[in-house]
């Protein structure tokens, strides 16, 4: 049964872990400020805890008080938030976001929401929650709330059921420290959409401060093959174009990239329980989003981005 906000918020607050929708996947949710409730989530998804993990906040007000905002970031949250893209600024308030929850780093990630339920419950907690996708560790994110219980719902006291996740793919990560601006993960706002607000982006040198960056991530069990032509017998196809595979996977019928990117991850589930040998995917775009969508088949086929 799914939570209230409210209930949410209470068992945030006594330091037990929440399944969070928000328009990108759902998210394992813990107070970022208890030390022992994001240890948790560590424990939870398995996960390496050289990973920073992303705050979650209600309002840019908010995100102010943690982070320090220069002009760049500041003009970044203005045009995306709330939305699907995280910023990392220098900490302002590090007892707002522990230090296992940044890794260690004098950054941290910070995010505005723009899922209803999430912005609900955050504003009832009133706090940064980072909330990480709601998987165990290297396999593909949950963007419905069955699968995000089916991977980590054992660990929670609360679940927010949010419906499908309209993007479907995790935020875009941009960094902005001493004056540069960088794009750290590819996601729904792509890096043309970034440029026309700041200008050209610095090369990426900064990846140790965003998460999602493992070579092998969002991977299912099956191993999974990129810029396929044809399947095997015995493997699936994720098509993507007009007359591509069966229309049961095809990622988009229309080759329409938003498409894709909400059904990518849901397919891949999907494929994977069938067992086959592997999981072929056709050939996607590179521009605009499918730079995201080609940065997540790229690792969960084991490759670095």
């Amino acid at each position: 049964m799914s939570a209230t906000p409210h209930e949410a918020a209470k068992a945030l607050a006594d330091g037990a872990l929440i399944l969070l929708p928000t328009e990108t996947v759902y998210g394992l949710g813990a107070d970022a400020g208890a030390p022992e409730a994001v240890a948790a989530i560590f424990a939870a998804k398995g996960r390496p805890r050289f990973n920073p993990l992303i705050s979650h906040v209600a309002d840019a007000e908010m995100a102010a008080d943690i982070g320090v905002f220069d002009a760049a970031a500041q003009a970044l949250a203005q045009a995306f938030w709330p939305g699907p893209l995280t910023l990392v600024t220098p900490i302002r308030d590090a007892g707002r976001v522990c230090d296992l929850a940044r890794a260690g780093l004098d950054s941290v990630a910070i995010r505005v929401p723009a899922h209803p339920a999430a912005k609900a419950v955050l504003a009832a907690f009133g706090g940064p929650v980072v909330a990480p996708s709601a998987n165990r560790s290297g396999r593909p994110s949950p963007t419905t709330f069955a699968d995000a219980v089916e991977e980590t719902g054992f660990a929670v006291a609360a679940a927010v059921d949010g419906g499908p996740c309209r993007v479907g793919l995790e935020s875009t990560v941009v960094s902005a420290l001493d004056g540069r601006v960088a794009l750290l993960r590819p996601g729904a706002v792509t890096r043309e959409q970034i440029e026309a607000v700041i200008g050209p982006l610095a090369d990426d040198g900064e990846g140790r401060r965003s998460p999602g960056r493992l070579a092998l991530h969002y991977a299912p069990d099956a191993p999974v093959r990129i810029e396929a032509t044809a399947a095997a017998p015995d493997e699936i196809l994720l098509g993507f174009g007009p007359g591509v595979g069966e229309t049961r996977w095809s990622l988009s019928p229309t080759g329409d990239l938003s498409q894709a990117a909400a059904n990518l991850f849901r397919l891949l589930r999907e494929a994977d329980r069938q067992k086959p040998a592997a999981i072929a995917v056709s050939p996607i775009p590179g521009a605009g989003l499918g730079e995201a969508i080609n940065d997540r088949l790229r690792r969960a086929a084991g490759f670095v981005g």
